[in-house]
């Protein structure tokens, strides 16, 4: 099971509906952080989620037993948080079909001003595992939408590293998706991911672009984008999407752990 990046075209251009991410949650700094902005006018609906226990279903080993959710503001207060998604008090209003499947995942179901916020899992008691995080656009046709969504957590090896999946609907979609390591140790990270790269795969696997140090390939489309990454070791691919599933993986170079930052911003 893997975590999804959801980016759907509207008639002029895209706006990225949803995100979600799998990663191996850890303490401190090493916890899993979605990051996602709120542009255009209005609130914007949505609902978070953290699954744990629900990824042994699907194979996971090590999946996090107990998860948190916590939901932030620009300034890092907190605006609401989360346990298990029964105790939620609106917990009924979360639709049937998108209610986590274990009843230690937790939920928030809400509305949000444009804005920057993240949403982060925690495992109980600083218990350490697998997890999901996601968060859903519960409105894509709202004034207000996902302008950019990021996901940073520690990167390991084998099945922990960090994997994101895009999704394409409507329409092609060019988008540019970033990894990012060394720059996070300007923002207090101190166990950064030294050298990250990055890997777009099909909905079947097959690799379709790669790269380890950004200026090594594509240097001037990514410098032409605009979010072109702060340091050279960091990776960064531009690609047209066509509609369809595609996945993000970070590792680090020779099998080297750490903290990274993945990005998806659209381009059109």
């Amino acid at each position: 099971m893997t975590g999804s990046v959801t980016v759907t075209a509207a008639t002029t251009g895209g706006v990225l509906s949803n995100i979600s991410t799998r990663l191996r949650v850890g303490t401190n700094n090493e916890v899993l952080i979605g990051g996602f902005v709120v542009g255009g006018t209005g609130a914007k609906p949505l609902l978070l989620r953290g699954l744990g226990p629900t990824l042994a279903q699907f194979g996971v080993s090590g999946a996090l037993a107990d998860p948190t959710l916590e939901l932030r503001n620009s300034g890092g207060g907190l605006i609401i948080s989360n346990d298990n998604w029964g105790s939620a008090a609106n917990a009924q209003s979360i639709p049937v079909n998108m209610r986590p499947p274990n009843s230690l995942e937790p939920a928030i179901l809400t509305s949000l001003n444009p804005g920057s916020y993240t949403a982060i899992v925690r495992g109980v008691n600083n218990t350490t595992g697998a997890a999901l995080i996601e968060a859903y656009d519960m409105d894509t046709i709202a004034s207000s939408h996902f302008t950019n969504i990021s996901t940073r957590g520690l990167v390991e090896t084998d099945s922990n590293v960090m994997i994101a999946g895009l999704i394409v609907q409507t329409n092609s979609e060019k988008v540019i998706v970033r990894a990012l390591g060394p720059t996070l140790a300007n923002f207090g990270v101190t166990n950064p991911l030294a050298n990250p790269t990055l890997e777009l795969h099909d909905a079947n696997g097959a690799l379709l672009a790669s790269n380890d140090n950004w200026k090594s390939t594509q240097q001037s489309e990514i410098t032409a984008s605009g979010h072109a990454p702060p340091n050279d070791l960091e990776s960064a691919i531009v690609r047209t999407l066509t509609p369809g599933n595609y996945t993000a993986i970070v590792r680090g170079v020779n099998n080297t752990t750490g903290v990274a930052l993945v990005e998806v911003y659209t381009l059109q």
